[in-house]
């Protein structure tokens, strides 16, 4: 392999171990040393390494290994020539090369990804954070792929995940894998996160970058053992039935030119109805437990909204009412755009304008679902002149190619 050659293939396979393995890698070196900051500066060390040495040497057949070892040495390195050397540092020394041995209070979360979402989730860190820190520390995600899934610029994102790190540090705040008296104090959090990380792979449905796609799995692999963990809380069931019933549609969400299909034109055999009908299982699993949440709500408008694509009367005004139930629960600026798209079903597109109307524009200058369904209501008003400037508007706001190619093609038609 020549020179050139074997940088691209060390980068493509350092690329790949960072993507699937980085929260692993991370939760396994936290797990010794109880501080998030020094393993990702470790495991980072070990990246650079890496993208020196597997040129010259070749790529080890397992480089999660290879990384894993190097940022432990590191790690090691850095405690030997540490001037402070108490005993649970010496602890960390000698069980260092127990790979998987247990840490004191961690079996309350038996997977290792979940555990770092608890830690992340913790009430001396800043509430807006939280979720964010998880999706950096155990995804390895950075701000500007996070930006979207908070309805933030990547800079303020940036500047938060900083802030919280540092507060972090200033204020002591020790890494401690949480006991089971915890879990429920930071459930939330922890769902918040799990939800944002299927938002990022959702988001790059239409992208090229088909790892990040996996995120979606991921999230929902996590739910299944954070309802396993918990299995008295009907929302974790809640957030689970809501991820399977859009990971239902996903097949569908393209056409065979890869051209972007919105939910009502969508091809319904194209949709996995056997994850549909989980969804609904899960649902209605939740809805036995007696304890209304927020993430069950938003599962009911999935499932009502499958269900009407389907066929069935869903009768407009119920789906204005879920809607209302959802705000009730947890205020939202995508909630309110929904509600508005509901309210046009049930009484017309000026009706749903009026409501978009009662948004404040400042909260939605930049959310571009709004502006694609402001334009899309302006056109059933009569007003094609400001459709397709909110059409415009809505294009300008996507990543997506797809999105924008169907604005276009809407903006046409009016």
């Amino acid at each position: 392999m020549t020179g050139s050659a074997a940088i691209h293939a060390a980068h493509e396979a350092a690329e790949k171990a960072a993507r699937q393995s980085y929260g692993r890698l991370v939760a396994i070196l936290s797990a010794r040393t109880r501080d998030i900051a020094a393993s990702e500066d470790a495991l980072a060390d070990a990246f650079a390494r890496a993208l020196e040495r597997w040129p010259q040497e070749g790529i080890p057949d397992q480089p999660e290994a290879w990384l894993l070892s190097v940022a432990r040495n590191r790690t090691l390195d850095a405690w030997r020539h540490s001037r402070v050397q108490d005993e649970a540092t010496q602890t960390l020394l000698l069980l260092a090369d127990e790979f998987t041995a247990d840490t004191a209070g961690g079996e309350a979360v038996p997977d290792e990804r979940l555990r770092l979402f608890f830690v992340c989730a913790h009430p001396a860190i800043d509430a807006a954070a939280r979720a964010p820190l998880m999706l950096q520390t155990v995804l390895g995600l950075d701000a500007a792929r996070m930006a979207g899934a908070f309805l933030v610029a990547p800079s303020t994102l940036g500047q938060r995940l900083v802030r919280a790190k540092a507060r972090v540090r200033a204020a002591g705040i020790p890494f401690e894998f949480p006991q089971t008296r915890d879990l429920p104090h930071r459930l939330q959090d922890v769902l918040d996160g799990i939800y944002a990380a299927y938002g990022t792979g959702w988001d790059d449905v239409d992208g090229a970058d088909a790892a990040q796609r996996g995120l979606t799995g991921e999230a929902i692999d996590l739910c299944r053992i954070l309802c396993g963990l918990m299995p008295d809380e009907p929302e974790p069931l809640g957030l689970l039935a809501l991820m399977l019933f859009c990971e239902s549609r996903a097949a569908a969400r393209r056409g065979a030119a890869g051209d972007y299909v919105p939910l009502d034109l969508q091809d319904t055999a194209r949709w996995n109805h056997a994850m549909r009908e989980e969804a609904e299982r899960v649902l209605q699993h939740a809805a036995a437990l007696k304890s209304l949440g927020a993430y069950q709500m938003e599962a009911a408008i999935q499932s009502a909204h499958c269900a009407r694509r389907l066929g069935a009367q869903v009768p407009p005004d119920a789906l204005v009412a879920l809607y209302d139930g959802l705000l009730a629960w947890r205020p939202s600026i995508g909630a309110r755009v929904s509600r508005a798209c509901a309210v046009a079903i049930a009484e017309g597109s000026a009706a749903g304008l009026q409501a978009l109307d009662a948004i404040a524009i400042a909260e939605v200058a930049s959310y571009q679902p709004y502006w694609a369904a402001r334009a899309h209501l302006l056109g059933g008003t009569g007003e094609p002149a400001a459709a397709r400037e909110a059409y415009a508007r809505a294009a300008g706001l996507s990543t997506s190619p797809a999105v924008r190619a169907y604005l276009a093609v809407q903006a046409e038609r009016l």
